[in-house]
């Protein structure tokens, strides 16, 4: 075989390579535009759901503020709606489970605050704390003054109590605690968790502290607590626990059937 050809063979083949180049050239050509073509719809396809996917977010965010701006002035609104008087406030406070809520309506009756201003310093900003009536001249007390204020408020407010808790809505709203057993119940076990009633053995301020009395075994006990041990005897009083159950007869319990009796080796102990 030769190695070489003739001019014309070597003018045949470079005329089949430039018919195959440009084929190639053509084709690749195309290909190149079919390319970009589908480049330039996929971006605009892109471009277009980029713009929905943002205004979908901004309408999102939009409605998100305003839940948000509704959420908030309904907390405030509701916050204010909510907002807890004194009494209210009082008798909530850990250790006061005995008081129930005197009615504004009985506290604004000056016949049942008769004698009341002799006793109670500071009284008339003490009973504005009390009814929530905003003092002008609140701003002019010092931080002990204030503190004194409301001092007096409690110990006003417990005077008051011991007069409402007298009356029949007082005494309903103490039936209520009553059959919680909000008061404590009797630690003797004969009593077998009687629910007893809180008793003052004294009407003046400051000189004992409140009691629980038992209507099962008609004694006297200590509140567990000691929150509830500190609370003034004077805001109760004798007369309760008594009047109460003479109102509300159908709470009366039987008394203990059996009593403990002391023995030795099984036998009972002589009195003497």
């Amino acid at each position: 075989m030769q190695r070489g050809g003739g001019p014309m063979d070597r003018k045949r083949i470079s005329e089949t390579l430039d018919r195959r180049l440009e084929r190639t050239s053509v084709s690749t050509s195309k290909i190149v535009n079919e390319r970009e073509r589908d480049r330039k719809s996929m971006l605009s396809g892109s471009i277009g759901k980029n713009t929905r996917d943002k205004r979908g977010l901004s309408k999102n965010k939009c409605s998100a503020d305003e839940y948000m701006t509704d959420s908030e002035e309904s907390d405030i609104s509701g916050s204010d709606e909510e907002e807890t008087s004194w009494i209210s406030w009082f008798c909530n406070l850990r250790g006061n489970e005995f008081f129930c809520e005197v009615d504004d309506e009985y506290i604004q009756d000056d016949f049942n605050l008769c004698g009341l201003s002799r006793q109670v310093p500071y009284y008339d900003y003490a009973l504005d704390l009390i009814l929530d009536v905003e003092s002008c001249n609140g701003d002019m007390f010092t931080e002990e003054q204030n503190e004194l204020v409301e001092s007096a408020a409690e110990m006003l407010y417990g005077l008051i109590h011991i007069r409402y808790i007298l009356t029949n809505k007082g005494m309903a709203g103490m039936l209520e605690k009553f059959k919680n057993c909000d008061f404590g119940r009797c630690p003797s076990f004969n009593c077998c968790g009687q629910p007893c009633l809180p008793l003052g053995q004294s009407y003046i301020p400051r000189v004992g502290t409140v009691k629980l009395y038992c209507p099962k075994c008609e004694d006297l006990y200590y509140p567990r607590s000691k929150y509830q041990s500190n609370i003034d005897a004077a805001y109760f009083g004798a007369t309760f626990p008594h009047l109460f159950l003479m109102t509300y007869g159908n709470v009366v319990p039987q008394k203990p059937s059996q009593n403990y009796v002391p023995r030795i080796y099984g036998f009972k102990i002589h009195k003497q």
